[in-house]
Order: C-alpha cells, then structure tokens, then sequence
C-alpha cells in the first residue's frame, strides 16, 4: 500500500507520436463526439416528448442513449484534448475515477441491452401477456437493476486496481485508464488479480453476450410462423438490436476475454466500444423505425413552430 503513493500522475501515450496524425484524430474524433453528443440527445428528448416514452423498447432505447452518453463522455473528452497536449497526464486519482465510472456506465449499457433483448422476446413471442409482463414499474425496477449490476461491476473493477501498488514506470499505453494496462504497471505479481479481470469483465461479457445471440434466435425461430408483414416489422426492429449488440460486444469481449494481456490493436477495438458505438447507435434505431422518424419530425415540427412564432 505504501509503494502505491509512489505514483501521484500517469502519462497517457495516446494513439500516436506523430503530431500530423494526432492533429487528423483530433478533428475526426471532436466530430464524432459532436455527433454523439447530438445523435443521441435527440433521441432521448424525442422520445421523452412524444407517446413513445410510454412503450418499452422506446423508453429503454431512451436510457441506452443516456448511458452511451455518459459513457462515451468519461473517455472522449480526454482522448480529444489530450491529441492537441504535449503531456498526456492524467492524476492518479482521475485515472481510477475514470475507471470506475468508464465501467460503470459501460456495465449499465450491458444490462440495459439484456432488458431491451428481453423486452423484444416477449413482445414478440409472448405477445399476450406483453403489456401484464412489461409494466411501467418492471421497466424502472429493470433500469435500477442495470444501474445496480453496472455499480457492482465497476465496484470491482475499481478494487483491483486501487490495492495495486504502483512504484514506477508510469506510462500508459492507453488512451485511457484501465485495468489490463494499469496491470502492467504495478510492481507486484497480477496472475491471480488478472484472472478476476476476465471473470468480472471478459466473463460477464461473453455470458451477456451468449443469452443475447440465444434470445434473438428464439425469437428468429418464432417469427417464421408469422405473416409476411407482421414478420418483416420483427425483424426490423431486431435487426437494429443485433446490430448495436455485435458493435459493441465484439471488440468487448476481444479485449476482456483473453488473458491479463495488453496487444497493440486494444486501442483500435476500444475505439469501437467507446466512440463509434455511441456514435452509431442513435443512426442505427432511427434510419429504419418509422415511429422514431415521424417522433424525431414532430420535434422538429414543434421546434420550428415556436421559432415562427416568436
């Protein structure tokens, strides 16, 4: 514990030494956080101003948008600033703050993507008993759940790497704080710590990910014996769920469920999961859902309507 106090600061290596290309980054990746920050703002206040927030896929749509939000905002903001610094330092406790809240959002978007999955399998394969079994108060209790297991995780997350002891180097190369790269530096053996690594974060993942990919297939399995129509809009609105499910879990699990290990292409993967996910989920739920398109133009509509008469 001692040993720890040794270490006040990290330096961050970023993604690259050539200033040309941090300059590039940089302009790509404020545009990417600008479009983040848009995409899915609009989607929440779309949806909280319109029927929508009343049914469940809107209304946990609504939440995963909150949480790639809060998510990519522990992390971006750094990385941009940090393209255009000499230094990329980060205190040692801003680095476990950021840790912790990093995976702490990133656990929510987990959970809330199981309850978005769970919502779609009985909506479509129990569609009866639909409105009885995704309640307003079941649909709360989910979220808090989500929040819940996404503190647990990040919880111990952040008890790894705060019992470590740190006594030099202090470069990272990352552009972030987490747990694989803080491994390398701590002066003690993590063989077993790594292990907890995997089982908290790479098999979480893989389990999340599993009952994910099974769920849809039941649900693929029902849908045959629908009508064209009825079967077409399932598998349209599942389609979007697979897609932002595989985007982010892939290059999740790619880092995660290996061993305590750190490879050059970590950065490349985790630039997915932090920046191009968020960035692309808010496109991915609306350019095919009608009812998110029309409650995004009567926003729009109500917008432009105050401005005129005003």
């Amino acid at each position: 514990m001692e040993n720890r106090n040794n270490i006040t600061e990290f330096i961050l290596l970023g993604l690259s030494q050539k200033k040309e290309i941090e300059i590039l980054c940089f302009l790509l990746f404020l545009l990417c956080y600008i479009a983040i920050l848009t995409g899915n703002l609009l989607v929440m206040i779309s949806i909280a101003c319109s029927h929508l927030i009343n049914q469940p896929m809107y209304f946990f749509l609504s939440f995963l948008s909150l949480a790639d939000l809060c998510y990519t905002s522990t992390v971006t903001p750094k990385l941009i600033i940090d393209l255009l610094a000499e230094e990329k330092v980060i205190s040692y406790n801003g680095c476990m703050t950021q840790l912790f809240t990093m995976h702490f959002f990133g656990g929510i978007e987990v959970f809330i993507l199981t309850g978005m999955a769970y919502d779609r399998y009985v909506a479509i394969c129990q569609p009866l008993h639909y409105t009885l079994i995704m309640s307003r108060w079941k649909c709360d209790a989910m979220i808090a759940a989500s929040c819940f297991g996404g503190f647990l995780h990040s919880f111990g997350q952040f008890l790894l790497a705060i019992f470590l002891p740190y006594c030099g180097p202090n470069e990272i190369d990352h552009f972030f704080c987490d747990v694989y790269p803080l491994l390398k530096l701590a002066c003690a053996d993590t063989s077993r710590i790594g292990l907890l690594v995997v089982a908290n974060s790479g098999l979480m993942g893989l389990v999340t990910f599993v009952v994910l990919l099974v769920s849809y297939a039941v649900i693929l399995y029902t849908v045959r014996s629908y009508s064209a129509e009825n079967r077409h809009k399932a598998l349209s609105t599942c389609s979007s769920h697979i897609t932002v499910v595989v985007l982010f879990f892939a290059p999740l699990l790619f880092i995660y469920i290996r061993p305590a290990t750190t490879l050059p292409e970590d950065k490349v993967f985790a630039l997915f999961y932090t920046v191009i996910a968020p960035m692309l989920n808010p496109l991915i739920y609306t350019l095919r859902n009608m009812e998110m398109k029309n409650a995004i133009r009567r926003l729009w509509s109500r917008v432009t309507g105050s401005k005129d008469t005003n």
